[in-house]
């Protein structure tokens, strides 16, 4: 799994530099995390990561954002771990947890916020990229799933992590 990892860092490294080569610098990116790292996100959060997203985060915990900087994916910064525990702090502050939506893929619970959503990179308008390990029963464990601020309807993007930024990297392919 990890080194799906490297290779998938390397391709979004690749993918931005060929279009402005000092996008690797622009990215901001940060140390590789600390299974200590991971264990502190586990124990706040009340989670078990997926291995995805610990295998991705141990190559590059996250990303300083920067006005300036450039964004992994999409529109998306990756959060480093002490801001995923920053941010799903405050989405718990924010929103009731028994909060229904009815406007629900069927694979994640009909929740406007679920604690068990770990909130991995946002785009800087409230918006965040979840990883979802509490799914409904037709769901994935690390299924991947937008929490729009303004906007109740939630969909799953991509089964997991890497699932999601191979689609990621394939429309930006697409878009060069």
């Amino acid at each position: 799994m990890s080194r799906q990892a490297e290779q998938l860092w390397q391709r979004i490294i690749a993918k931005g530099t060929s279009v402005d080569p000092s996008f690797e610098v622009a990215l901001h990116l940060q140390p590789g995390a600390t299974e200590a790292d991971f264990r502190s996100v586990e124990n706040e959060l009340g989670v078990i990561l997926p291995e995805e997203m610990k295998a991705l985060y141990r190559i590059h915990d996250g990303q300083i954002w920067d006005i300036d900087g450039a964004t992994f994916v999409r529109n998306l910064t990756l959060t480093p771990l002490a801001q995923v525990k920053e941010n799903w702090a405050f989405l718990q502050e924010e929103f009731e947890p028994d909060e229904l939506e009815a406007d629900m893929d069927d694979a994640i619970k009909p929740l406007l916020w679920n604690a068990k959503w770990i909130p991995i990179a946002e785009n800087g308008g409230g918006d965040y990229l979840c990883l979802d390990t509490d799914p409904a029963s037709s769901g994935n464990v690390g299924q991947v799933l937008y929490f729009w601020h303004d906007w109740g309807k939630r969909s799953v993007e991509a089964p997991g992590l890497f699932a999601f930024l191979e689609l990621c990297l394939e429309e930006e392919e697409d878009d060069y």
